[in-house]
Parts: structure tokens; sequence; C-alpha cells
């Protein structure tokens, strides 16, 4: 956990669900959507965030009790790059492998 990771949670206890974007945007936070959106990702995979809808994200019951103190986020799993980020990488759904190249199905 680092103070970003903990200003995205209490930004949206004290507003509601939101987007990086949106929390990009807020006074306070001094750094890209893009490193937003890979928070939210780092707090989704230990449980303390969940997805709503789209881009929105809203804390989950773990992450109100690590807010009032009453969870320790060492307990919570600890992300690595490659499963938080392993859609940023895959191979879009829509495309092929022929002959060791990949292609676009139409």
């Amino acid at each position: 956990m680092n103070q970003v990771d903990e200003r995205i949670m209490e930004w949206i206890r004290e507003n509601g669900f939101a987007s990086p974007g949106i929390l990009a945007r807020e006074r306070g936070f001094e750094v890209s959507s893009g490193h937003v959106r890979d928070r939210c990702k780092w707090l989704q995979y230990a449980g303390l965030l969940a997805p709503v809808s789209g881009d929105l994200y809203d804390l989950t019951s773990e992450g109100i009790l690590y807010l009032k103190g009453e969870l320790d986020a060492r307990h919570c799993p600890q992300p690595t790059p490659s499963k938080v980020f392993e859609d940023r990488y895959a191979t879009p759904p829509d495309w092929v492998e022929a002959r060791g190249r990949f292609r676009v199905r139409l």
C-alpha cells in the first residue's frame, strides 16, 4: 500500500464509486489517470476495491475495514504485475494465430 492507494480508497469512501479518470482530475492527486488505473487494478486484486461497471470502482467490505483500521493490508493477497496486468498484454479475442503470426479474424 502507498499513499495514492489510501487516497483512492478515502476518496471513494467519501464520494462514492469513481473511475480512474475522475480520481486523477481531483485536487490532491498529482498522478496520471493511467497511474490511478494501475493502482485501482492492484487494489482490486488485493480485494480492497471492486469494479462496479466498466471503469468504475467501489470499496469492498475489506476495503472499508482497512480504512477503519480493522484490517492489516499484510493479510490481503499480494499482487504481482503478471497477475494484475495480464489483461493488458493478452491477445485480443478476435485475433487468430496463423503460421506463427497473429491476424485479425474478419
